[in-house]
């Protein structure tokens, strides 16, 4: 019955109702309802967060430009270009030469552009063999542990993972490192050797540039002899002309609306007043500063304790890593350089790239005033090269100025020994020559181009997360120094964190971007491993997070190993830093020694390595016989590597092994883990 009911309802239906029903249009009208909110909600969000009357973007790309721009490819045939130069850069240098050197390209007949392999796809290498005479540079830097940067990983892990033809790319390379370290220019030698090996062809042997010695001289030199060895290999010349052309051009800004300004954002545009997790180099978080506390007793250097407040930013370290914290320049050279170029540093400006396919279309956050720019983004302390100094020869009115200017920029050796004395040795910046060469007056955004951007810097961190959760500390002596030009230099980053002290009332606290950085520095993965810690000075800092965790551990009621400690000072009565937190770790157990060397309260001077060496027996039960860890921070130049001859020294003769034998054991401990260096140079 209902059966039949329903097929007869049915067929009522199809005969008698209407083409549209009243449950169609209803059903129509809440589509259209759903859609015109849905889209004008949409726009609505759009324009309010994205109004660009008069904005000029930031260098970031979206993710749909980096898709269409990731084929380095097209642009370089589109554009009738043959060298491209690509870079792997931590703090900036790589990136600068490479731009010298894409710029250079011209005077051979070589349009060049720059490419961060980030932003590529890099397996289009294997299309360059279709542009004639072609050139692939790569400006690489390694970084840590021997490590590619940040922005060179994924291209490191291709040609580690990938077996692409490459016969027909010509290529050549230039490493950044420091010889202080022992990975040094690893990743440039690797990247070399792997393009030879997937078949590219080497144009120029390696260049292998020290930044412990002088770098700048390391890259013009093997820069000239480059550009040989092209014209060589294409069989072509140099043209002769000078490439002195703008990379930016100005664009005024003055009726840009002020919202839409940059202030100091290292990216985004107000993104300290709305901070977005999470936070890294791009969008580093505005810390309060909770604790800065003098550690020295006396004297007239200064070291403090900072702790960074992070409660609420859902960031979370690790002990043994570091702390990125974004400095600014002292309103004092600021200033200075607005009155030595007679410049209204309070006007709004852009700087923007000549080159429309450049992924990269300002030198940084653009619009912004001199003013912002000079205080946020631009070095304007440390020692300029010398492609400044060419670029600055056409601002000289005075004829021994512009004469003094050529010859630094020369690379004649009268030229690279003017350079050293004048600037590098005499630690000159660029406020210091503006000062010394009066008639020397260079238009103020063009100077913006040519300055470094102003890095971060970064501090390990002498806390430990399992009993400071919600800040991070850090360790830092003040840097202040003369020159030998009578002026005091002072470093960026302390002197600003020393005018940062917090209030006991009701005012705003100072505050600062910091971001973290993983590290590699970590305790064994066993609280039971005994452990060596050798941190003289500020070295002591993250073996103070190191004691922290360990010691939580023990009140946890878990079983600890093993902890040593050497640290090395001046004078105990001054410069003892933490004195009364370790000797309290020693009278409770989780320091099981404390050895310390304080270098000048007696006749002869006093080290950590002395130390060491006294204590050949227990350094071997621990590392030796007890499979222990050791753990070196501080500078890298001499105590690392008189530590590391000290280590090798004692495994050769407490294990009785030949000197080889020794080398490999120490060696297979870094591989291990069991060896590990924090150091700087």
């Amino acid at each position: 019955m209902e059966n039949s009911e329903g097929v007869k309802i049915e067929s009522t239906v199809v005969t008698e109702e209407p083409l549209i029903s009243a449950l169609d249009i209803a059903l129509f009208v809440v589509i259209i309802t759903v859609a015109y909110f849905w889209y004008f909600k949409r726009d609505k969000q759009s324009s309010s967060s994205e109004k660009k009357p008069y904005t000029i973007q930031p260098s970031s790309l979206s993710s749909i430009e980096q898709t269409s721009n990731s084929s380095f490819i097209k642009k370089l045939k589109s554009t009738g270009r043959s060298l491209v130069v690509f870079y792997g850069s931590q703090t900036g240098t790589a990136e600068e030469f490479a731009g010298r050197i894409a710029k250079e390209g011209a005077r051979y007949k070589m349009k060049g552009m720059v490419a961060d392999p980030e932003e590529c796809d890099m397996a289009d290498l294997v299309e360059m063999k279709e542009i004639q005479k072609s050139l692939a540079i790569f400006c690489i830097a390694t970084y840590g542990e021997g490590d590619p940067t940040d922005n060179a990983m994924d291209f490191y892990e291709w040609l580690q993972n990938g077996d692409a033809d490459l016969e027909g790319l010509n290529y050549a390379v230039f490493g950044l490192g420091n010889k202080t370290y022992e990975h040094y220019n690893e990743i440039a030698i690797y990247i070399d050797q792997r393009l030879e090996e997937l078949g590219a062809t080497r144009v120029h042997e390696i260049g292998l540039g020290d930044d412990d010695a002088n770098i700048e001289d390391d890259f013009v030199s093997w820069k000239e002899k480059l550009w040989e060895s092209v014209c060589s290999h294409y069989g072509i010349e140099e043209t002769g002309e000078e490439s002195n052309i703008r990379q930016y051009k100005l664009v005024d800004c003055s009726e840009v609306l002020p919202e839409r300004i940059f202030s100091g954002e290292i990216s985004r545009l107000k993104s300290y007043e709305n901070q977005r997790f999470p936070f890294d180099v791009k969008n580093p978080y505005l810390s309060k500063i909770a604790v800065n506390r003098e550690l020295h007793k006396s004297g007239d250097r200064s070291c403090m304790h900072i702790e960074f407040d992070i409660d609420g930013s859902k960031m979370r370290y690790d002990t043994g890593d570091h702390v990125a914290v974004y400095p600014k320049n002292s309103s004092e050279l600021v200033d200075k350089i607005g009155e030595l170029l007679n410049a209204d540093l309070d006007a709004v400006f852009s700087l923007l790239n000549t080159d429309e396919e450049s992924s990269k279309k300002h030198p940084f956050p653009c619009p912004c005033t001199y003013r912002t720019a000079l205080t946020y983004y631009l070095d304007i302390t440390s020692n300029p090269r010398t492609h400044i100094m060419k670029e600055l020869i056409e601002y000289a009115s005075d004829p021994k100025d512009q004469e003094k200017l050529k010859l630094m920029a020369s690379s004649t050796p009268e030229g690279k020994k003017e350079f050293h004395e004048w600037i590098l040795r005499d630690n000159r910046n660029i406020v210091h020559i503006l000062e010394d060469l009066p008639s020397v007056k260079p238009d103020l955004d063009h100077l913006c181009e040519l300055l470094p951007r102003l890095q971060c810097r970064y501090y390990s961190i002498s806390s430990s997360p399992k009993v400071y959760p919600k800040s991070i500390h850090i360790t830092a002596v003040l840097v202040n120094y003369t020159t030998s030009t009578n002026r005091v230099n002072k470093g960026v980053a302390t002197n600003l964190l020393a005018q940062l002290i917090p209030t006991n009332d009701e005012l705003p606290q100072p505050t600062i971007p910091i971001y973290i950085r993983r590290s590699q520095f970590r305790l064994p993965p066993k609280s039971q491993t005994p452990i060596i810690m050798i941190g003289p000075g500020t070295g002591l800092a993250p073996f103070r997070g190191f004691i922290q965790e360990r010691d939580y551990a023990r009140k946890e009621g878990r079983e600890i190993g093993e902890m040593v400690l050497y640290f090395g000072c001046r004078k105990k009565d001054e410069d003892f830093i933490y004195e009364n937190e370790l000797q309290e770790y020693v009278a409770n157990g989780t320091l099981t020694k404390l050895h310390l060397a304080f270098s000048r309260d007696q006749p002869e001077k006093k080290y950590v390595t002395h130390l060491l060496e006294q204590n050949a027996d227990e350094l071997w039960n621990i590392i030796g016989e007890k499979s222990g860890h050791l753990y070196v921070c501080g500078d890298a130049r001499s105590m690392a590597k008189d530590v590391h001859s000290i280590i090798v020294k004692v495994v050769m003769e407490k294990g009785q092994m030949t000197s080889s034998q020794a080398l490999n054991y120490v060696k297979k401990m870094e591989q291990q883990k069991r060896y590990s260096a924090d150091v700087w140079s």
